[in-house]
Formats: C-alpha cells, sequence, structure tokens
C-alpha cells in the first residue's frame, strides 16, 4: 500500500513538472523586428496598428525591437530572441540557410509576387538607359537588401554592366529612403531602390524624390515576407498566418493597416518561392 501510494505521487509529480514544463514554453510575448530598409522612425509607425492588431488577434503581448543591420534579424531569427520578422527576399534565403531550413515563412503581401526595383538619376540627368550609367557613381541601399541590392545587381549584370567594373565609384546607402536622399545630394549619379518606397516618397510629395527621376524599372520578382522563427509554437503561427490573411482593405479597421504596410492584401507563402532569389545570390558570389 506504501509502494502504491509513493508510485502515485511520483506520477503526480512528474505531471506536475509537465505541465509545468508546457506551461513555461508557451510564450507570453510576441517578439517582431523588422530589417532596418527604412529609417527607425518610419519601421515603427508603420509596425504599431499592425502589432495592436496582432495582440488582439493572438492574444500576446507584441513587442517590435528595430535592428540595426539586416544580419542581426537572421541572427536574432537564428537565436530565438525574435519570433517574427518582415525580411527580403535574400534575407529570408540567408535565415533559411542559417537555420538549415528551420525558419517557417507565412505570408507575403501580393505586392511581393511581381516586386520591382527603381533606377534613378537627378531629374537633369542626361542618361536615357542604364548602359548611359557607366562611369557614374552609384548607390545601392544595404548591401543584403534584395530589392535595393542583389535583385538590381543581378538585372546590372544581365544587361552587361558589371559595378564593380563599369561603375565610377559604388557605395552603400543603407536604406531605400537614404538611396533617395543621396541621389538628391549629389553624393551619387545613380542609385537603385524598391518601387514600393519610391512610390511612398513620390505619393507623400518628399523634396528628394521631386529631385531625382525612374530611369528604368527592373522585371518583377518575388521579395518580402513575414517569417516565424524556428520552433516557434505551430499553433501560434497558425493565428498569425489566420490574422494577416483576414485583412481586409475593404473593412474601416483594417485600412490603415493595409495601407501602412503598402499592401492590398496578404496571401499564403513558402519558401520555394525564394529560390530564384537564392540563384541569384550564387550566382553573384554572395553567398557560396
Amino acid at each position: 500500500m506504501k509502494r502504491h501510494f509513493l508510485q502515485t505521487l511520483l506520477l503526480c509529480l512528474l505531471g506536475l513538472a509537465a505541465g509545468l514544463s508546457v506551461h513555461a514554453q508557451t510564450p507570453t510575448t510576441l517578439r517582431v523586428s523588422a530589417i532596418p530598409d527604412e529609417a527607425p522612425t518610419e519601421l515603427q509607425r508603420k509596425f504599431k496598428p499592425l502589432g495592436e492588431y496582432l495582440k488582439k488577434e493572438t492574444g500576446l503581448d507584441v513587442q517590435f525591437t528595430p535592428v540595426t543591420d539586416y544580419a542581426a534579424v537572421v541572427e536574432g531569427l537564428a537565436g530565438n530572441k525574435i519570433d517574427l520578422a518582415w525580411l527580403g527576399g535574400f534575407t529570408f534565403v540567408q535565415a533559411r540557410l542559417r537555420t538549415q531550413g528551420g525558419v517557417v515563412p507565412l505570408v507575403q503581401r501580393a505586392e511581393d509576387e511581381v516586386f520591382t526595383s527603381k533606377f534613378i538619376v537627378p531629374v537633369d540627368s542626361k542618361a536615357k538607359t542604364l548602359a548611359d550609367l557607366k562611369g557614374a557613381t552609384f548607390t545601392f541601399g544595404a548591401p543584403s537588401s534584395t530589392s535595393g541590392s542583389l535583385m538590381p545587381r543581378h538585372f546590372l549584370l544581365q544587361a552587361g554592366i558589371d559595378p564593380e567594373k563599369d561603375f565610377k565609384t559604388v557605395a552603400y546607402s543603407g536604406a531605400h529612403d537614404a538611396t533617395v536622399a543621396f541621389v538628391a545630394a549629389g553624393r551619387a549619379e545613380a542609385g537603385v531602390l524598391n518601387a514600393s518606397v519610391w512610390d511612398k516618397l513620390v505619393e507623400a510629395k518628399n523634396p528628394n524624390a521631386s529631385k531625382v527621376r525612374v530611369l528604368a524599372t527592373t522585371a518583377p520578382y518575388y521579395d518580402y515576407n513575414w517569417t516565424a522563427r524556428p520552433g516557434l509554437d505551430p499553433a501560434v503561427q497558425k493565428k498569425l498566418t489566420e490574422a494577416f490573411l483576414k485583412l481586409d482593405a475593404g473593412n474601416p479597421a483594417h485600412r490603415e493597416i493595409l495601407a501602412l504596410q503598402r499592401a492590398s492584401k496578404f496571401i499564403p507563402t513558402k519558401a520555394s518561392n525564394y529560390d530564384s532569389i537564392e540563384s541569384a545570390a550564387r550566382s553573384a558570389g554572395l553567398i557560396k
């Protein structure tokens, strides 16, 4: 009888420990970040209503943490310091490789299926084609930016322009809006940024945007997505995916969220959508 009592007590204690372990692993805060492709204040402004919406939909506290560079987002996902991140296509590829395929792409904007980049020059530039930029000073965005570096470089090479050989100098502004500022101020004779930020600056009548013009637009490619870290609770992943897919431009409560994200709607995505970006990165020697 004593043995039976001890066995029962042991089973209860094991059950309690297991319950506490499961409870400890249940997240209470969703840690979110994004690649710093725009100014930190702009990223915070864009995320605020989305964060409030995700908190309501998931029941989790949502904490947005800006980072200083693209690599920090990749390491945050790999090191279990970030649960959800807004990534460019190339950054997603880097995160996928860094985590041996552990990260999970959840959704992308409909616009990200046909994303493009814009090559810009000062309004009074005599350049009429990309070939006219040979010998010019040029600025990309961040080195790990899909739309501000990798894919524009890919399309330049296709057009017979090797940036390191054919441009007088190559610089990196660090962000899309900074690229426009660089070219507008004469710090570079040409540059490239993503179409979404360009359109936003034009619509906002940004003074720097008024000093430059679009020289050429790339062919379309896949770009941004929202990606979950390896091991994030599948139930949380499901809630997040459903929350994004529920956003409806016809719903007044959702309209501001979508407008700030430059999205008509969100759609499911998958890792294979970004295989062509990985191929382009390997061809450019950016990954081995």
